[in-house]
């Protein structure tokens, strides 16, 4: 069984060096054999480079994450009135709609929208750090 498996080894080898050093078409074949080997070892730089960057920006959340919880300052009317304003895109589908106004922590929503998505907002932003009072003054679209 082993010569058989020396001899199978030693006709395969036979045949790719037939293949790689034929003088008609060998040196295409080398050219797109080596081509092929620069542009696999390309992707594998990509691939590994993406993910490398793709778990260094998971990283950075999770420790961004780490540092709110352990640092929660109370923000200002105007970092407030910011967070609310990124939250109303989310939770109405006209938020362009909808005013708000900060004052101490207090937040009045004037404006237009949909009364079932209304109160989805107010409950969301009630629960948000610094809000300490939610005035509803959102008339239903019409």
């Amino acid at each position: 069984m082993k010569r058989l498996l020396a001899l199978v080894t030693g006709i395969a080898a036979g045949v790719l060096a037939m293949y790689i050093l034929d003088p008609n078409s060998g040196r295409r074949r080398r050219a797109l054999a080596r081509d092929k080997a620069v542009a696999a070892g390309h992707d594998i730089e990509r691939l590994a480079r993406g993910t490398t960057r793709h778990t260094a920006d998971h990283l950075r959340g999770m420790a961004a994450k780490v540092r709110a919880r352990t640092h929660r300052s109370v923000p200002d009317d105007d970092q407030l009135r910011d967070r609310i304003l990124s939250r109303l895109g989310h939770a109405l589908h006209q938020p362009s709609r909808v005013e708000v106004d900060v004052d101490h922590g207090h937040v009045v929503l004037k404006g237009t929208a949909d009364p079932a998505e209304t109160e989805r907002l107010v409950v969301t932003i009630a629960k948000m750090q610094g809000v300490h009072g939610v005035e509803n003054r959102l008339t239903p679209e019409g």
